[in-house]
Protein backbone atom coordinates (compact mmCIF):
# COMPACT_ATOMS: atom_id res chain seq x y z
CA UNK A 1 0.00 0.00 0.00
CA UNK A 2 2.89 2.37 0.74
CA UNK A 3 4.32 1.77 -2.75
CA UNK A 4 0.90 2.43 -4.28
CA UNK A 5 0.64 5.73 -2.39
CA UNK A 6 4.06 6.86 -3.64
CA UNK A 7 3.24 5.89 -7.23
CA UNK A 8 -0.04 7.82 -7.01
CA UNK A 9 1.88 10.91 -5.91
CA UNK A 10 4.32 10.46 -8.78
CA UNK A 11 1.43 10.37 -11.24
CA UNK A 12 0.47 13.88 -10.12
CA UNK A 13 3.79 15.17 -11.53
CA UNK A 14 2.84 14.04 -15.01
CA UNK A 15 2.91 16.79 -17.66
CA UNK A 16 -0.51 17.68 -19.06
CA UNK A 17 0.63 16.61 -22.52
CA UNK A 18 3.07 13.76 -23.14
CA UNK A 19 5.81 15.16 -25.33
CA UNK A 20 8.43 12.50 -25.95
CA UNK A 21 11.82 13.94 -25.00
CA UNK A 22 14.76 13.10 -22.74
CA UNK A 23 15.27 16.44 -21.00
CA UNK A 24 13.17 15.68 -17.91
CA UNK A 25 14.78 12.35 -17.06
CA UNK A 26 18.26 13.62 -17.87
CA UNK A 27 17.77 16.55 -15.48
CA UNK A 28 16.71 14.17 -12.69
CA UNK A 29 19.54 11.71 -13.38
CA UNK A 30 22.06 14.56 -13.24
CA UNK A 31 20.72 15.52 -9.80
CA UNK A 32 20.95 11.87 -8.69
CA UNK A 33 24.63 11.65 -9.67
CA UNK A 34 24.11 10.01 -13.06
CA UNK A 35 23.46 6.40 -12.03
CA UNK A 36 22.89 5.54 -15.72
CA UNK A 37 26.67 5.87 -16.17
CA UNK A 38 27.40 3.33 -13.41
CA UNK A 39 25.62 0.29 -14.82
CA UNK A 40 26.82 -3.12 -16.08
CA UNK A 41 26.93 -3.91 -19.82
CA UNK A 42 23.43 -3.49 -21.22
CA UNK A 43 21.26 -5.21 -23.80
CA UNK A 44 18.81 -2.49 -24.86
CA UNK A 45 15.69 -3.86 -26.58
CA UNK A 46 13.10 -2.08 -28.73
CA UNK A 47 10.38 -3.32 -31.10
CA UNK A 48 6.63 -3.81 -31.19
CA UNK A 49 6.22 -7.45 -30.14
CA UNK A 50 8.53 -9.86 -28.34
CA UNK A 51 10.54 -7.33 -26.29
CA UNK A 52 9.62 -8.87 -22.95
CA UNK A 53 10.21 -12.41 -24.20
CA UNK A 54 13.68 -11.38 -25.39
CA UNK A 55 14.44 -9.92 -21.95
CA UNK A 56 13.30 -13.21 -20.38
CA UNK A 57 15.43 -15.38 -22.69
CA UNK A 58 18.45 -13.11 -22.22
CA UNK A 59 18.16 -13.34 -18.46
CA UNK A 60 17.58 -17.09 -18.45
CA UNK A 61 20.60 -17.84 -20.67
CA UNK A 62 22.94 -15.44 -18.87
CA UNK A 63 21.88 -16.66 -15.43
CA UNK A 64 22.39 -20.26 -16.57
CA UNK A 65 25.99 -19.20 -17.26
CA UNK A 66 26.32 -17.95 -13.68
CA UNK A 67 25.99 -14.25 -14.47
CA UNK A 68 24.13 -11.76 -12.26
CA UNK A 69 21.51 -9.99 -14.37
CA UNK A 70 19.49 -6.83 -13.79
CA UNK A 71 16.28 -6.48 -15.83
CA UNK A 72 13.84 -3.66 -16.45
CA UNK A 73 10.43 -4.23 -18.07
CA UNK A 74 7.07 -2.53 -18.40
CA UNK A 75 4.25 -2.71 -17.72
CA UNK A 76 4.01 -4.98 -14.69
CA UNK A 77 1.26 -7.58 -14.39
CA UNK A 78 0.42 -7.72 -10.67
CA UNK A 79 3.00 -5.76 -8.64
CA UNK A 80 5.19 -2.82 -9.65
CA UNK A 81 8.21 -4.73 -8.26
CA UNK A 82 8.11 -6.95 -11.37
CA UNK A 83 9.57 -4.08 -13.40
CA UNK A 84 12.89 -4.03 -11.53
CA UNK A 85 14.90 -7.20 -11.01
CA UNK A 86 18.19 -6.78 -9.14
CA UNK A 87 20.82 -9.43 -9.87
CA UNK A 88 18.13 -12.06 -10.29
CA UNK A 89 15.62 -11.10 -7.58
CA UNK A 90 12.67 -8.72 -7.75
CA UNK A 91 13.32 -5.50 -5.86
CA UNK A 92 11.89 -5.74 -2.35
CA UNK A 93 9.22 -3.38 -1.05
CA UNK A 94 11.46 -1.46 1.35
CA UNK A 95 14.13 -0.67 -1.24
CA UNK A 96 11.54 0.15 -3.89
CA UNK A 97 9.72 2.59 -1.60
CA UNK A 98 12.95 4.22 -0.41
CA UNK A 99 14.27 4.64 -3.96
CA UNK A 100 11.00 6.05 -5.31
CA UNK A 101 10.82 8.52 -2.42
CA UNK A 102 14.43 9.56 -3.01
CA UNK A 103 13.69 10.29 -6.65
CA UNK A 104 10.52 12.14 -5.68
CA UNK A 105 12.41 14.37 -3.24
CA UNK A 106 15.27 15.10 -5.64
CA UNK A 107 12.82 15.87 -8.44
CA UNK A 108 11.34 18.54 -6.15
CA UNK A 109 7.93 18.74 -7.79
CA UNK A 110 9.13 19.37 -11.33
CA UNK A 111 6.97 17.99 -14.17
CA UNK A 112 8.06 14.48 -15.15
CA UNK A 113 6.21 11.44 -16.50
CA UNK A 114 5.47 8.39 -14.37
CA UNK A 115 7.64 6.24 -16.63
CA UNK A 116 10.53 8.71 -16.56
CA UNK A 117 10.75 9.00 -12.79
CA UNK A 118 10.30 5.26 -12.21
CA UNK A 119 12.99 4.55 -14.83
CA UNK A 120 15.31 6.88 -12.93
CA UNK A 121 14.52 4.91 -9.77
CA UNK A 122 15.35 1.66 -11.55
CA UNK A 123 18.72 2.99 -12.71
CA UNK A 124 19.49 4.23 -9.19
CA UNK A 125 18.76 0.76 -7.79
CA UNK A 126 20.78 -0.95 -10.52
CA UNK A 127 23.79 1.28 -9.81
CA UNK A 128 23.74 0.24 -6.13
CA UNK A 129 23.81 -3.51 -6.79
CA UNK A 130 26.68 -5.25 -8.58
CA UNK A 131 25.76 -7.28 -11.67
CA UNK A 132 27.40 -8.65 -14.80
CA UNK A 133 24.70 -7.77 -17.32
CA UNK A 134 21.54 -5.70 -17.68
CA UNK A 135 18.61 -6.29 -20.05
CA UNK A 136 16.19 -3.41 -20.42
CA UNK A 137 13.05 -3.05 -22.46
CA UNK A 138 12.00 0.20 -24.11
CA UNK A 139 8.69 1.52 -22.78
CA UNK A 140 7.50 3.39 -25.89
CA UNK A 141 9.29 3.80 -29.20
CA UNK A 142 13.00 4.16 -28.58
CA UNK A 143 14.45 7.48 -29.74
CA UNK A 144 12.84 9.54 -26.95
CA UNK A 145 12.12 6.71 -24.52
CA UNK A 146 13.39 7.25 -20.99
CA UNK A 147 15.60 4.16 -21.22
CA UNK A 148 17.52 5.72 -24.12
CA UNK A 149 19.78 7.69 -21.79
CA UNK A 150 22.06 4.62 -21.78
CA UNK A 151 24.89 6.03 -23.88
CA UNK A 152 26.85 2.89 -24.73
CA UNK A 153 25.02 -0.44 -24.41
CA UNK A 154 26.89 -3.64 -25.20
CA UNK A 155 24.23 -4.69 -27.71
CA UNK A 156 20.97 -3.23 -29.00
CA UNK A 157 18.17 -5.43 -30.31
CA UNK A 158 15.08 -4.76 -32.42
CA UNK A 159 12.24 -7.28 -32.25
CA UNK A 160 9.52 -7.43 -34.96
CA UNK A 161 8.05 -4.01 -35.76
CA UNK A 162 4.34 -3.53 -36.37
CA UNK A 163 1.66 -0.87 -36.11
CA UNK A 164 1.10 0.26 -32.52
CA UNK A 165 1.14 3.49 -30.46
CA UNK A 166 0.48 5.44 -33.66
CA UNK A 167 -0.51 8.56 -31.71
CA UNK A 168 3.10 8.85 -30.52
CA UNK A 169 5.23 7.03 -33.10
CA UNK A 170 3.52 7.71 -36.43
CA UNK A 171 1.05 5.82 -38.58
CA UNK A 172 3.42 4.07 -41.01
CA UNK A 173 5.84 1.20 -40.49
CA UNK A 174 8.68 3.36 -41.77
CA UNK A 175 8.07 6.14 -39.23
CA UNK A 176 7.62 3.64 -36.40
CA UNK A 177 10.83 1.82 -37.37
CA UNK A 178 12.71 5.13 -37.34
CA UNK A 179 11.61 5.71 -33.74
CA UNK A 180 12.64 2.18 -32.76
CA UNK A 181 16.07 2.53 -34.40
CA UNK A 182 16.65 5.53 -32.13
CA UNK A 183 18.29 3.13 -29.67
CA UNK A 184 21.12 2.48 -32.16
CA UNK A 185 24.46 3.83 -30.93
CA UNK A 186 27.56 4.48 -33.08
CA UNK A 187 29.59 1.32 -33.49
CA UNK A 188 27.39 -0.76 -31.12
CA UNK A 189 26.22 -4.02 -32.74
CA UNK A 190 22.46 -4.35 -33.28
CA UNK A 191 20.65 -7.69 -33.39
CA UNK A 192 17.53 -7.50 -35.56
CA UNK A 193 14.72 -10.04 -35.44
CA UNK A 194 12.32 -10.93 -38.24
CA UNK A 195 11.02 -7.80 -40.03
CA UNK A 196 8.71 -6.81 -42.85
CA UNK A 197 10.47 -5.32 -45.89
CA UNK A 198 9.70 -1.66 -45.14
CA UNK A 199 11.02 -1.49 -41.56
CA UNK A 200 13.94 -3.75 -42.52
CA UNK A 201 15.07 -1.27 -45.19
CA UNK A 202 14.70 1.69 -42.82
CA UNK A 203 16.77 -0.05 -40.13
CA UNK A 204 19.58 -0.55 -42.66
CA UNK A 205 19.51 3.16 -43.57
CA UNK A 206 19.64 4.29 -39.96
CA UNK A 207 22.34 1.77 -39.07
CA UNK A 208 24.54 2.92 -41.93
CA UNK A 209 24.23 6.54 -40.81
CA UNK A 210 25.71 5.60 -37.41
CA UNK A 211 28.15 2.86 -38.53
CA UNK A 212 26.12 0.29 -36.60
CA UNK A 213 27.05 -3.34 -37.37
CA UNK A 214 23.78 -5.15 -38.08
CA UNK A 215 23.22 -8.78 -37.12
CA UNK A 216 19.92 -9.64 -38.85
CA UNK A 217 17.70 -12.70 -38.95
CA UNK A 218 17.77 -14.05 -42.46
CA UNK A 219 21.04 -12.30 -43.33
CA UNK A 220 23.88 -12.56 -40.82
CA UNK A 221 22.13 -15.39 -38.96
CA UNK A 222 19.44 -17.94 -39.75
CA UNK A 223 16.85 -19.89 -37.79
CA UNK A 224 15.31 -23.12 -39.05
CA UNK A 225 12.41 -24.62 -37.04
CA UNK A 226 12.44 -28.38 -36.52
CA UNK A 227 9.97 -30.80 -34.97
CA UNK A 228 11.99 -30.99 -31.75
CA UNK A 229 13.34 -27.42 -31.68
CA UNK A 230 15.35 -25.28 -34.08
CA UNK A 231 18.74 -24.80 -35.70
CA UNK A 232 20.62 -21.53 -35.30
CA UNK A 233 23.38 -20.70 -37.77
CA UNK A 234 25.72 -17.76 -38.36
CA UNK A 235 29.21 -17.39 -39.82
CA UNK A 236 30.76 -18.36 -36.48
CA UNK A 237 28.15 -20.49 -34.69
CA UNK A 238 25.92 -23.45 -35.51
CA UNK A 239 23.66 -24.94 -32.85
CA UNK A 240 20.87 -27.51 -32.82
CA UNK A 241 18.66 -26.41 -29.95
CA UNK A 242 15.59 -27.78 -28.14
CA UNK A 243 12.15 -26.21 -28.35
CA UNK A 244 11.91 -23.33 -25.85
CA UNK A 245 9.77 -23.67 -22.76
CA UNK A 246 7.52 -20.79 -23.84
CA UNK A 247 4.59 -21.86 -26.02
CA UNK A 248 3.96 -20.79 -29.62
CA UNK A 249 5.69 -20.98 -33.00
CA UNK A 250 6.71 -17.31 -32.65
CA UNK A 251 8.82 -18.25 -29.63
CA UNK A 252 11.26 -20.01 -31.96
CA UNK A 253 12.04 -16.60 -33.49
CA UNK A 254 12.26 -14.94 -30.06
CA UNK A 255 14.56 -17.65 -28.74
CA UNK A 256 16.79 -17.52 -31.82
CA UNK A 257 17.04 -13.73 -31.47
CA UNK A 258 18.23 -14.28 -27.91
CA UNK A 259 20.89 -16.69 -29.19
CA UNK A 260 22.05 -13.98 -31.59
CA UNK A 261 22.28 -11.59 -28.62
CA UNK A 262 24.32 -14.19 -26.73
CA UNK A 263 26.67 -14.48 -29.69
CA UNK A 264 27.27 -10.71 -29.67
CA UNK A 265 27.81 -10.76 -25.89
CA UNK A 266 30.35 -13.54 -26.30
CA UNK A 267 32.20 -11.38 -28.79
CA UNK A 268 32.18 -8.62 -26.14
CA UNK A 269 33.85 -10.97 -23.65
CA UNK A 270 31.00 -12.45 -21.59
CA UNK A 271 31.28 -16.17 -20.94
CA UNK A 272 28.01 -17.77 -22.03
CA UNK A 273 28.55 -21.29 -23.34
CA UNK A 274 26.31 -23.50 -25.47
CA UNK A 275 25.11 -25.47 -22.45
CA UNK A 276 23.89 -22.25 -20.81
CA UNK A 277 21.94 -21.34 -23.93
CA UNK A 278 20.24 -24.74 -23.85
CA UNK A 279 19.51 -24.49 -20.13
CA UNK A 280 18.07 -21.01 -20.60
CA UNK A 281 15.64 -22.30 -23.24
CA UNK A 282 14.47 -24.99 -20.82
CA UNK A 283 14.09 -22.73 -17.77
CA UNK A 284 12.81 -19.42 -19.20
CA UNK A 285 9.68 -18.04 -17.58
CA UNK A 286 7.48 -15.22 -18.89
CA UNK A 287 3.92 -14.99 -17.52
CA UNK A 288 0.87 -14.02 -19.60
CA UNK A 289 2.45 -14.99 -22.92
CA UNK A 290 0.44 -18.03 -24.03
CA UNK A 291 0.51 -19.16 -20.41
CA UNK A 292 -1.49 -22.25 -19.46
CA UNK A 293 -3.10 -21.61 -16.08
CA UNK A 294 -2.65 -24.71 -13.96
CA UNK A 295 -4.09 -23.75 -10.57
CA UNK A 296 -6.17 -21.15 -8.77
CA UNK A 297 -9.89 -20.45 -8.33
CA UNK A 298 -10.55 -19.76 -12.02
CA UNK A 299 -8.93 -23.08 -12.95
CA UNK A 300 -10.71 -24.90 -10.13
CA UNK A 301 -14.07 -23.76 -11.56
CA UNK A 302 -13.36 -25.46 -14.90
CA UNK A 303 -14.75 -28.96 -15.59
CA UNK A 304 -12.28 -31.83 -16.07
CA UNK A 305 -10.64 -31.87 -19.49
CA UNK A 306 -10.99 -28.10 -20.04
CA UNK A 307 -8.01 -25.77 -20.50
CA UNK A 308 -7.57 -22.13 -19.51
CA UNK A 309 -4.90 -20.02 -21.27
CA UNK A 310 -3.78 -16.43 -20.79
CA UNK A 311 -2.08 -14.02 -23.20
CA UNK A 312 -1.49 -10.27 -23.01
CA UNK A 313 -1.19 -9.66 -26.77
CA UNK A 314 -3.16 -6.62 -27.94
CA UNK A 315 -2.37 -5.67 -31.56
CA UNK A 316 -2.85 -7.13 -35.02
CA UNK A 317 0.47 -8.97 -35.06
CA UNK A 318 -0.38 -10.55 -31.72
CA UNK A 319 -3.71 -11.64 -33.17
CA UNK A 320 -1.84 -13.34 -36.02
CA UNK A 321 0.43 -15.13 -33.53
CA UNK A 322 -2.52 -16.36 -31.48
CA UNK A 323 -4.30 -17.45 -34.65
CA UNK A 324 -1.27 -19.56 -35.60
CA UNK A 325 -1.40 -21.21 -32.17
CA UNK A 326 -5.14 -21.79 -32.63
CA UNK A 327 -4.37 -23.57 -35.92
CA UNK A 328 -1.84 -25.74 -34.08
CA UNK A 329 -4.43 -26.62 -31.44
CA UNK A 330 -7.00 -27.43 -34.13
CA UNK A 331 -4.64 -30.02 -35.67
CA UNK A 332 -4.33 -31.93 -32.38
CA UNK A 333 -6.18 -35.27 -32.08
CA UNK A 334 -9.49 -34.66 -30.34
CA UNK A 335 -9.05 -30.90 -30.67
CA UNK A 336 -11.04 -28.84 -28.17
CA UNK A 337 -13.33 -26.03 -29.36
CA UNK A 338 -11.78 -22.61 -28.64
CA UNK A 339 -13.61 -19.78 -26.87
CA UNK A 340 -12.20 -16.30 -26.26
CA UNK A 341 -12.62 -13.95 -23.33
CA UNK A 342 -11.11 -10.61 -24.25
CA UNK A 343 -10.84 -7.02 -23.09
CA UNK A 344 -8.99 -4.19 -24.87
CA UNK A 345 -7.96 -0.59 -24.35
CA UNK A 346 -9.58 1.98 -26.61
CA UNK A 347 -6.14 2.93 -27.96
CA UNK A 348 -5.91 -0.51 -29.61
CA UNK A 349 -7.43 -1.76 -32.87
CA UNK A 350 -9.86 -4.37 -31.59
CA UNK A 351 -10.95 -5.41 -35.08
CA UNK A 352 -7.36 -5.83 -36.25
CA UNK A 353 -6.56 -8.00 -33.24
CA UNK A 354 -9.68 -10.16 -33.46
CA UNK A 355 -9.87 -10.62 -37.25
CA UNK A 356 -7.19 -13.36 -37.49
CA UNK A 357 -8.73 -15.18 -34.51
CA UNK A 358 -12.34 -15.03 -35.68
CA UNK A 359 -12.14 -18.05 -37.98
CA UNK A 360 -10.69 -20.24 -35.21
CA UNK A 361 -12.92 -19.35 -32.24
CA UNK A 362 -16.35 -20.89 -31.70
CA UNK A 363 -17.46 -17.85 -29.69
CA UNK A 364 -16.29 -15.02 -27.46
CA UNK A 365 -17.15 -12.93 -24.41
CA UNK A 366 -16.07 -9.29 -24.08
CA UNK A 367 -15.14 -7.89 -20.65
CA UNK A 368 -13.90 -4.53 -19.32
CA UNK A 369 -10.27 -3.90 -18.33
CA UNK A 370 -10.45 -2.64 -14.76
CA UNK A 371 -8.93 0.77 -14.10
CA UNK A 372 -8.19 1.61 -17.74
CA UNK A 373 -9.88 3.36 -20.65
CA UNK A 374 -11.23 0.30 -22.41
CA UNK A 375 -13.93 -0.72 -24.85
CA UNK A 376 -17.16 -1.27 -22.97
CA UNK A 377 -18.25 -4.91 -23.44
CA UNK A 378 -21.15 -3.97 -25.73
CA UNK A 379 -18.88 -1.92 -28.02
CA UNK A 380 -16.22 -4.65 -27.97
CA UNK A 381 -18.89 -7.12 -29.05
CA UNK A 382 -19.77 -4.89 -32.00
CA UNK A 383 -16.10 -4.87 -33.02
CA UNK A 384 -16.08 -8.67 -32.78
CA UNK A 385 -19.31 -8.99 -34.78
CA UNK A 386 -17.76 -6.80 -37.51
CA UNK A 387 -15.07 -9.44 -38.12
CA UNK A 388 -17.45 -12.42 -37.94
CA UNK A 389 -16.90 -13.45 -34.32
CA UNK A 390 -20.01 -14.18 -32.25
CA UNK A 391 -19.64 -12.32 -28.98
CA UNK A 392 -21.52 -11.69 -25.74
CA UNK A 393 -20.82 -8.97 -23.13
CA UNK A 394 -19.91 -9.83 -19.54
CA UNK A 395 -19.01 -7.64 -16.53
CA UNK A 396 -15.90 -9.66 -15.62
CA UNK A 397 -13.81 -12.68 -16.57
CA UNK A 398 -15.41 -14.69 -13.77
CA UNK A 399 -18.88 -13.82 -15.09
CA UNK A 400 -17.86 -14.72 -18.63
CA UNK A 401 -16.60 -18.11 -17.45
CA UNK A 402 -19.80 -18.68 -15.50
CA UNK A 403 -21.88 -17.92 -18.60
CA UNK A 404 -19.65 -20.16 -20.70
CA UNK A 405 -20.00 -23.05 -18.24
CA UNK A 406 -23.77 -22.62 -18.17
CA UNK A 407 -24.17 -22.76 -21.94
CA UNK A 408 -21.34 -24.84 -23.44
CA UNK A 409 -20.85 -28.56 -22.96
CA UNK A 410 -17.28 -29.44 -21.87
CA UNK A 411 -14.53 -30.11 -22.64
CA UNK A 412 -13.32 -26.88 -24.28
CA UNK A 413 -10.36 -24.51 -24.34
CA UNK A 414 -10.59 -20.85 -23.18
CA UNK A 415 -8.11 -18.16 -24.17
CA UNK A 416 -8.21 -14.92 -22.14
CA UNK A 417 -6.52 -12.21 -24.19
CA UNK A 418 -6.46 -8.64 -25.52
CA UNK A 419 -4.53 -6.71 -22.87
CA UNK A 420 -1.57 -7.09 -20.52
CA UNK A 421 -3.58 -5.13 -17.96
CA UNK A 422 -6.41 -7.65 -18.22
CA UNK A 423 -3.86 -10.46 -17.91
CA UNK A 424 -2.50 -8.88 -14.74
CA UNK A 425 -5.97 -8.64 -13.25
CA UNK A 426 -6.57 -12.31 -14.06
CA UNK A 427 -3.28 -13.40 -12.48
CA UNK A 428 -4.02 -11.35 -9.35
CA UNK A 429 -7.55 -12.71 -8.93
CA UNK A 430 -6.40 -16.25 -9.70
CA UNK A 431 -3.84 -16.03 -6.90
Amino acid sequence: MSTDAILTRLMSLHPRVIDLELGRIQRLLDLLGNPERQLPPAVHIAGTNGKGSLVAYTRAMAEAAGLRVHTYISPHLVRFNERIRLAGALIDDLELEATLEECEQVNAGEPITYFEITTAAAFLSFARHPADLMALEVGLGGRFDATNVIAAPAVTAITPIGIDHTQFLGDTLRRIAHEKSGIFKPGVPAVVGRQRDEPAALLVEDAQALSVPLFRMGREWQVTPRDDGFRYESATLALDLPRPRLVGAHQIDNAATAVAVMERLRAAGLRIDDASIRKGLATVDWPARLQPLARGPLVDAMPPGCELWLDGGHNEDCGLVLAEQARTWAREPGALPLYLIFGMLTTKDAGGFLRPLARHATGAWAVPVEGHACYEPEEACRRADDVGLQCLPAPSVADALEDLLANVHPPFRVLICGSLYLAGTVLAKNG
